[in-house]
């Protein structure tokens, strides 16, 4: 169009021009000659390019048209895949929702899961401990070499138990339980009285006594859990002992002699003179012996007062308190728990109480401070005993230095002729060593069993806290 238009000024112009009066006269009739033809060209030209200007235009339009209607129908297209992804978002927003509540589900059944694993693996770590004690003490582990090998990881939480582990331990339990009802008479191995391994009859009257027959010998055996391996008693029993043994072995005789003590009834037989008899030949070194001897017992005498007036029936208190925290009686929880906050389970278990509405780990840690705040006072006087139980045998190997002393001396100045002047000196070394080790072993003893009643009472307080923590989040749950 702005072709069109400059055309049509220019044609103007020049016919203007055409008009404008020559400055000569003879020349006007041939200008107005020439310009007619000029000006009849210049319209000819400019409908010419007024034409072709229309035909552009036209090709420019139909153009615009399609391309007009090319992009209608991408915006079209546009706007369907938009409504299109809309309706794919939304769809995935609800998925995206739905998949984040079933996390916070699986998060919640792990957690649950998680707690009770722990659970089950300090239970049967705690069993795995008391049957690893059990059959170490027991007289049958030694015609059952590697019995606790597999007790091992399980102790030490290496691996975690599987069921296969926890139905084994139940079953050796229970064959334990069979074994010491029974009466076994086989062939094992022994250590005899000269220190020498040799290959005897035994006859185990269940876990209670162990008899031996080596030849013409016949004797009571005693068991060494750490070296897992039958010792034969230094001294023989009596001939009529003897003789019932035999008799029993050879099915003459339906009755036998039987320590129930498990070698305690047999060490005494062993002895000539009683104990009483025996310390006063013991010299200065006694009464060192005889006051650690009663330091351990009035510690062992406190431990067990300490843990009687602390002893709770847990069974009864989880009942109790899982059926206040189910019907959601909270002062009735309150009262379980006040009316025994002396015992130690309870005492730890209100610390956690007063935390009830808050997250799950602040109830572990204010639980895990509670039964940190209880070992020490639990401990107590272990370190001392365990320290007492390493001196006795000490002062008893002092006692045998000193004996042996004075064995020499009477050596050096009346000889060896009369051995009642050496008799003294080797009596006190004997029964120095001898008390020494009658003190040390029943403090190793007592040391042993306290640790065991120790690692047992901070084990069921963490098994307590954490079934008391999931009784709370379950009733937590359940109520939400």
């Amino acid at each position: 169009m702005i072709r069109i238009k400059a055309l049509t000024w220019i044609s103007v112009l020049m016919l203007y021009a055409a008009h404008v009066p020559a400055v000569h006269a003879g020349d006007m009739r041939a200008a107005h000659a020439g310009a007619a033809g000029s000006r009849k060209a210049l319209i000819e030209k400019a409908a010419n390019h007024k034409e072709e200007a229309l035909a552009e235009a036209e090709a420019k339009a139909r153009a615009i048209a399609r391309d007009k209607a090319a992009l209608e129908a991408a915006v079209k297209s546009l706007k369907a895949g938009i409504a299109k992804f809309k309706k794919t978002n939304s769809r995935n927003r609800k998925a995206l929702t739905t998949l984040r509540d079933e996390e916070q589900a699986l998060r919640k059944d792990l957690d649950e899961t998680v707690a009770v694993n722990r659970e089950f693996q300090g239970v049967v770590q705690a069993n795995a401990k008391d049957l690893n004690t059990l059959l170490a003490q027991s007289l049958l582990s030694g015609i059952h070499p590697g019995r606790l090998d597999y007790l091992a990881p399980l102790i030490r939480a290496k691996q975690f138990p599987s069921m296969d582990d926890a139905a084994r331990m139940a079953g050796q339990l229970f064959a334990e339980i069979q074994s010491s009802g029974e009466v076994a008479l086989t062939r094992g191995t022994i250590v005899d009285r000269k220190g020498r391994e040799q290959t005897a009859d035994l006859l185990l009257l269940g876990k209670f006594t162990g008899i031996y027959t080596l030849g013409s010998e016949t004797g009571f055996l005693l068991y060494s859990g750490n070296s897992q391996r039958y010792f034969a008693l230094s001294r023989l029993p009596s001939a009529r002992i003897r003789d019932n043994i035999r008799a029993y072995m050879n099915g003459e005789s339906d009755s036998v002699f039987m320590d129930i003590s498990k070698g305690s009834a047999i060490r005494q037989l062993a002895h000539r003179l009683s104990l009483a008899e025996q310390v006063p030949k013991g010299g200065a070194l006694v009464w060192p012996l005889l006051v650690i001897l009663g330091t351990a017992v009035l510690i062992l005498a406190e431990r067990i007062i300490f843990f009687t007036r602390r002893r709770t029936n847990t069974d009864t208190l989880m009942a109790a308190l899982r059926e206040k925290i189910a019907d959601k009686d909270l002062e009735g929880t309150t009262h379980i728990l006040e009316s025994r906050k002396k015992k130690l389970i309870p005492k730890v278990l209100l610390s956690a109480w007063a935390l009830k509405d808050r997250s799950r780990p602040e109830m572990e840690n204010a639980l895990q401070e509670a039964i940190l705040g209880e070992i020490p006072a639990i401990e107590r006087f272990l370190s001392t005993l365990g320290m007492l139980a390493a001196i006795a045998p000490l002062l008893g190997l002092l006692g045998t230095v000193t004996g042996m002393i004075n064995t020499f001396h009477a050596i050096t100045f009346y000889g060896t002729g009369d051995p009642r002047m050496m008799s003294g000196g080797i009596s006190e070394a004997l029964v120095t060593t001898m008390l020494g080790l009658s003190v040390a072993i029943p403090i190793m003893l007592a040391h042993t069993l306290l640790s065991r009643r120790v690692e047992t009472q901070i084990s069921r307080m963490e098994e307590k806290s954490v079934a008391f923590v999931n009784m709370i989040f379950k009733t937590r749950a359940q109520g939400n």
